[in-house]
């Protein structure tokens, strides 16, 4: 699967048990993206975490998917690639037909920075 967030992040490690995901992702904390949001103090994009997850899904799937709904979006924590640029997805990924359905949590230095559960569809 093409990444759309490229050279931003990279997989350190993955470990699958049952339905649930473990992932270990280090960031960029050059990548072009910190240059707006925000000079100096850079911060990770609430959207981009909820990318990543996204691009888990099609990960561990080996299905292209589109966003199709979003509920219990709950950022946490700040993503500060300067404290830390290692950070762990814990996703459990569901497909069901054409849907594939994910709860997820996103934790950097210990602390959740996000939670979400989403649905996607899978395009190809």
């Amino acid at each position: 699967m093409e990444m759309l967030l490229k050279e931003f992040y990279s997989v350190v490690h993955s470990e699958k048990i049952e339905n649930e995901f473990v992932t270990e992702i280090r960031i960029n904390k050059d990548h072009a993206i910190y240059d707006g949001h925000f000079p100096g103090l850079p911060v990770t994009p609430g959207v981009i975490l909820m990318q990543l997850f996204k691009e888990e899904a099609e990960r561990q799937t080996n299905r292209k998917l589109q966003l199709k709904k979003a509920s219990n979006v709950k950022f946490m924590a700040v993503v500060d690639p300067n404290t830390d640029d290692h950070f762990f997805l814990y996703s459990e990924i569901f497909q069901e037909q054409d849907v594939v359905k994910l709860k997820g949590i996103a934790k950097h230095k210990g602390n959740i920075s996000l939670k979400i559960s989403s649905e996607y569809k899978i395009v190809i």
